[in-house]
Parts: structure tokens; sequence; C-alpha cells
């Protein structure tokens, strides 16, 4: 996959000076090249892109959600390589205006809608920053349930962040903050937590956190993979169904 931001192009120049204006505080100046970005646009693809800087300074969360549409429809209007890369970003844009807007529903369906684009960005710091967003955005919009060992990690993170373990926290954060909720996202955190096990050399208190955690998940993944019972096979069904049938 090929993203392509040409630096030379006069509206992305444009958005750069506002970027740079917008990190120096200078707010109002950065709302004018912006604008001025989407009056220069020529084609979907730079109005797409003015309009994603566009929206980062309406005063009202509905005029944020209106130029966010703008900049995915014209992103969806363009359709090729150039703009492969942005959808999940867009989504996520999408997800949180509509989150302020207090449509929860909405944005929960542009949180799981960013998802399914994340493999497109680019690998780097920008995919890992998006992972991150998405899989946060899909547990507070309820799309993904808490993981079965969520408080043993937490607890385990805080003892490695109190003894600044750093190797430790760099093999398991990745995969912890970027689990999406997929089947694949749950092997990828329990092999880090095993890698880390392996390596021993976390305190024995630790050490047994660190268990007891893969074994939480790793029942868990064996219990989502088990086929569902039918109920005449589980003992004792045939007499509940009656009992519950002469009930009336």
């Amino acid at each position: 996959m090929r993203v392509t931001v040409d630096p030379a192009n006069p509206v992305v120049s444009l958005c750069a000076r506002g970027m740079r204006a917008e990190a120096a505080g200078r707010d109002a100046e950065a709302h004018d090249l912006f604008r001025l970005a989407w009056d220069t646009a020529a084609d979907d693809y730079e109005r797409c892109v003015a309009a994603h800087y566009v929206a980062r300074h309406q005063p009202m969360p509905r005029e944020t959600l209106r130029w966010n549409q703008e900049c995915l429809d014209r992103a969806d209007l363009v359709a090729d390589d150039r703009v492969e890369g942005f959808h999940s970003s867009l989504h996520l844009n999408m997800a949180k205006a509509y989150g302020d807007l207090c449509e929860p529903g909405a944005a929960r369906e542009h949180f799981e809608r960013a998802a399914v684009h994340v493999r497109e960005a680019p690998p780097g710091p920008y995919a890992d920053a998006m992972r991150f967003a998405v899989a946060e955005g899909l547990r507070s919009a309820g799309a993904t349930g808490p993981r079965p060992a969520d408080e043993l990690l937490t607890s385990l993170f805080a003892a490695l962040c109190r003894r600044g373990d750093l190797k430790a926290l760099g093999l398991l954060l990745p995969a912890y903050l970027g689990d999406l909720g997929t089947d694949d996202d749950g092997i990828r955190l329990v092999t880090a937590l095993h890698m880390v096990h392996a390596g021993r050399w976390l305190p024995e208190d630790e050490q047994r956190t660190l268990s007891r955690a893969i074994g939480s998940l790793t029942a868990a993944q064996d219990q989502d993979q088990d086929p569902e019972p039918d109920s005449e096979s589980v003992p004792g069904s045939a007499g509940l169904h009656a009992r519950n049938g002469s009930s009336g």
C-alpha cells in the first residue's frame, strides 16, 4: 500500500503551516490558514485534506461533524491509494464528533468502521496511534467488552510503572492498548504475556500475577472456541424443559 502526501502541494503546505501555528498557540492564524487551504483546493483529494483541518477549529460540535463528514465524503469520491490510509482516522473523527453530540449509536458505528480500516494505515507511530484510539473508542462505546484479565493486568502495569520496567511495558502495552477485540488481537496479547513470563526477570509476585492473567485469558479463548452444546446433550436439560413446560 502506498499513501501519497505531497508536501509541495499548495493545500498540504497551507495545512502544514496551520498545524505549526496551532502548535505555537496561534489558533486564529491556524483557522485562517485551514480555511485558505479549503478555498485553494481544486479537487476532491485537496478538499478532503483541507476539510480534515478545517474541522479542527469549529466552535460548535455540529459544525465539527459537518466538516468531518465533508472530509469523509471527499475521500470516498477520491477512492484511490492517495486516501487508502486515511479512512481509519476519518471514521475515528466522525465517532468523536458524534460522541460530543451525545449520539452514542452513531459514534459506535464509526468506531467499528474505523476498526475495519485500521490495518490500511502504513506501519509506524501513526498506525499505532490509530489502533490505540480505535481500541479505546470501541471499549468506551461498548462494542468490545472488558477482558477477563483486565484487573490483573492493570495491577501488573501499575507495578511495572512503579519499578520503571520499560522493557516489560514496551512488550506488553502495544498488544494491550491495541486490542480491538478480535481473536487475532487476543492471541497477540497472550503471546506478549508469554514472552515476558518466559523471560523470568519479573519479581516473584509480578510473575504470579502474570501467570494468573495468562491463565484467565487462555481459559476465555478456549471457551470461545468450544461449540455451544445442544440443550438435549446437557445432563438434566430434558427434565428442566419438562418442568418449565408444566409450570403453567
